[in-house]
């Protein structure tokens, strides 16, 4: 995921910080756009925020010791997300007045049809994939600071304090929110949960 303009920033590194940098993103990248796309529903606007937070992060915080870029990127895509929201929100007053009508027609793709190499049965993996949407379902029905608090804290596995700061708040009112939020999903998800 990382391009040409990360790279452009990266100058003047030594090799060992460019790897160093290079690795910590593609340690995250895959983690951080699913978060994202949680959060947004759309894959496009998902990779566009990931992208422009590992941007910044790297224009302007690359100097930084690396036990800082974790939650300093964190900070950053939670911004972004919150950025993203406010303008969609806006956006999608107008939009839904033009959107077309959805077609009932849908062509079969021989690649959801084909046999699961693991073996596994249609039925498994439907079950599976309908668990994995209620939830993403659940959460983004979420109020945006309790789904910061809970992919945070239980996605990411930050600690209270490394959350608070990537969430601009205190630690008592990530507390709050990842509370509030586990107990909407339980709700939420009974059938499902655990």
């Amino acid at each position: 995921m990382p391009g040409p303009m990360i790279s452009h920033c990266k100058r003047g590194f030594t090799l060992e910080q460019q790897q160093a940098l290079d690795n910590f993103l593609s340690g995250v990248e895959r983690r951080a756009f699913r978060m994202a796309h949680v959060a947004t529903g759309n894959h496009d606007d998902a990779l566009e925020l990931v992208q422009d937070a590992m941007f910044k992060l790297v224009k302007q915080y690359r100097h930084r010791p690396e036990t800082e870029w974790g939650p300093l990127f964190q900070r950053i895509l939670q911004s972004r997300i919150q950025d993203w929201y406010r303008r969609s929100k806006v956006r999608h007053r107008w939009i839904d007045w033009f959107r077309p009508p959805a077609s009932d027609e849908q062509a079969e793709d021989p690649i959801q049809t084909a046999p699961d190499p693991r073996g596994r049965t249609q039925t498994s993996i439907l079950q599976g994939e309908e668990t994995l949407q209620q939830l993403e379902s659940a959460i983004r029905q979420l109020p945006l600071r309790q789904q910061q608090a809970f992919l945070l804290r239980s996605w990411e596995g930050l600690p209270v304090a490394d959350t608070a700061h990537a969430m601009g708040c205190s630690e008592g009112s990530v507390k709050t929110h990842y509370s509030r939020a586990i107990a909407t999903l339980r709700e939420r998800l009974e059938g499902y949960w655990p």
